[in-house]
């Protein structure tokens, strides 16, 4: 074991996580430690409600994770009213590009055992295709998209160094792309990633680990949908601020809803569940100044955040 203990450090890793819990020393660009991050942000409708329910509560909301069904479901002036309003309210929006892979040719993630194997495009006409609506949503003004596939994200990274697509477009990593422990993370930081979602259930001293080697923001859920746990880390936010930052806490259903609503609910449901995160927000930033002051919230609309800007 010591052996190969030292075998990682030669290679700048941890040589396990990190008991001792220490503390971050890294932020935010504008020396904040955690930010908001709501999702899924549907429709219109529901991003207005968000939106709308942060400024009563007075709550920063920074980033919506938005058509998570894929974009390629919205019309353009669909697309173009939801980032000018996103640009007014100076949230930044990640588009999540379709055609999604449990929307595509390619059933095999919607059985039982195919699930664990994680999202992957299906030959290269669905790189082209995801792509094509990355650049369709580009060309309407957005900033910043989610990916799921280490493949599309080189390719994409090469893109941007040749002029292909705008220096300045973030890829956010999502949770199905599966990541757990800081190689994997450090891989999708030096193949482009601008921040990352790792998977739900990672505990202080895992985080602490993957935090030692990468320097890109996590997107770290606090609530979760049932049918991906259902769990509440609601106070375990201070310490996963102090430990992990900079992050994003990301706020889905929680455990009192059974699967992913944006598959099947309704725009209202999706509406009403957007004030009920901020509102569950509200007491998450509540709870971290009261335990540990001296970690500091983003503003709203931070220099850094990807925030569509309409053409």
């Amino acid at each position: 074991m010591d052996r190969i203990a030292k075998a990682l450090e030669k290679l700048g890793m941890p040589k396990g996580d990190p008991y001792e819990l220490p503390t971050s020393p890294k932020t935010f660009q504008d020396g904040a430690n955690y930010r908001i991050e709501i999702s899924p942000i549907e429709t219109v409708k529901v991003l207005e409600a968000t939106i709308d329910e942060a400024q009563k509560q007075g709550v920063p909301f920074h980033r919506a994770i938005s058509v998570v069904r894929g974009a390629t479901l919205l019309t353009r002036e669909e697309l173009r009213q939801f980032a000018q309003i996103a640009h007014d309210a100076q949230a930044e929006v990640v588009i999540t590009p379709g055609p999604r892979p449990s929307w595509y040719i390619g059933r095999q993630v919607a059985t039982p055992e195919g699930a664990i194997s994680g999202f992957r495009h299906r030959g290269m006409d669905a790189v082209k295709h995801c792509i094509m609506d990355i650049q369709r949503c580009i060309d309407i003004g957005f900033r910043a998209f989610l990916v799921w596939d280490e493949g599309l994200l080189s390719l994409l990274t090469q893109m941007k160094r040749n002029g292909d697509l705008p220096e300045d477009v973030l890829f956010k990593v999502s949770i199905f792309a599966g990541h757990a422990n800081p190689p994997g993370i450090k891989l999708l930081e030096s193949l482009g990633a601008g921040t990352c979602n790792p998977v739900a259930d990672l505990t202080l001293p895992m985080l602490a680990a993957i935090r030692s080697v990468a320097n890109i923001p996590f997107d770290i859920h606090i609530t979760l949908w049932a049918s991906m746990g259902g769990f509440n880390r609601i106070y375990e936010t201070p310490e996963i601020a102090r430990v992990a930052s900079p992050c994003y806490f990301k706020l889905e259903q929680g455990q009192h809803i059974g699967t992913f609503l944006p598959w099947g609910s309704s725009e209202e449901e999706l509406a009403r569940l957007g004030r009920e995160k901020i509102r569950l927000a509200k007491n998450i930033i509540e709870l971290i100044s009261e335990i540990h002051p001296d970690l500091k919230l983003s503003k709203q609309g931070a220099a850094d955040l990807k925030i569509p800007m309409p053409k």
